[in-house]
């Protein structure tokens, strides 16, 4: 089983005391986004892989020595202002704290993620290619892979155009960031990917990849796992992974988020959380149904 934590809310950021309180309990309690009454159990015994998603990485930094498994990360870091990522701590400490990572498990088990891409008129073309080549001079022997994603049109997206005003991408668009990006990161040493877009610049030297393929699966655990099949993105081929999060409870209130289109619900599920509860939001209740997640 891989454990992905999360591509529903930032736990490292903000859940990461409950997190390690699960770890030493031996057992993590998910309700099912679709039935809250019914409620999987996953032992910690039943893990082979801890995939860790989150912009900020620094809560959990000294506490990785601590974690008996093994560990792959997603950092996103990219260099927008408080405008569009409000909550995040300076980006210099992240990479400080990725540099951290780096050195704990090794550059080939921590991968950047510049994403999403949007352009307007303050974010513009020649914004991002500096900044990508900012990111990747910072992190040039700490990182091997940089992945890039664009930006999606989720609920969250629209309900914040105001803010965003993104513009669609040209193909010329695409061009340059292609051949410009891919200049910056073999100049830095890195692997450039795209994950799960359409789009994918292959022809400008980028490799079309996932976030969980099956063959980097089976390197770092030795198992085979199916396609994650409750994927909608159609471009997604991820094996399937157990995500522990809840959706509405990211109190870095991104913009362009996906997991978060309530922010009323965000503060009313940050304020239900209990760090010695089995469960991320709330606690059990007498009628639920608990069931133990197979491998």
């Amino acid at each position: 089983m891989i454990l992905n934590i999360s591509g529903r809310t930032d736990i490292v950021a903000f859940y990461s005391d409950w997190l390690m309180n699960r770890f030493k309990e031996g057992f993590i309690d998910v309700r099912n986004p679709f039935n809250p009454k019914l409620v999987s159990r996953i032992m910690m015994e039943d893990v082979d892989l801890i995939f860790f998603c989150t912009k900020n990485p620094i809560p959990i930094v000294d506490k990785l020595k601590d974690i008996n498994k093994k560990i792959y990360f997603h950092v996103t870091l990219t260099s927008y202002k408080k405008d569009i990522e409000p909550n995040l701590p300076p980006k210099k400490d992240i990479i400080e704290a990725i540099k951290k990572i780096s050195k704990i498990i090794g550059k080939g088990n921590i991968v950047v993620r510049y994403d999403p891409i949007l352009l307007n008129d303050n974010y513009t073309l020649e914004y991002h290619i500096k900044s990508f080549e900012t990111i990747c001079e910072l992190l040039d022997g700490y990182v091997s892979k940089i992945l890039i994603s664009f930006i999606d049109d989720y609920k969250n997206v629209r309900n914040n155009y105001r803010v965003l005003k993104y513009r669609k991408l040209s193909e010329n668009d695409y061009r340059r960031i292609g051949l410009s990006f891919s200049e910056i990161a073999n100049k830095h040493n890195m692997v450039i990917h795209t994950c799960s877009e359409e789009r994918n610049l292959v022809e400008y030297g980028f490799i079309k990849d996932d976030c969980m393929s099956k063959e980097l699966a089976l390197k770092l655990t030795g198992k085979k796992y199916r396609k994650w099949n409750a994927r909608n993105n159609k471009y997604c081929n991820c094996v399937e992974m157990v995500d522990i999060g809840v959706y509405n409870s990211c109190k870095h209130f991104c913009k362009y988020c996906y997991a978060n289109f309530d922010e009323k619900k965000v503060i009313e599920n940050y304020n239900k959380h209990n760090p010695k509860s089995s469960l991320l939001i709330g606690e059990l209740e007498s009628d639920d149904v608990i069931k133990i997640r197979k491998p």
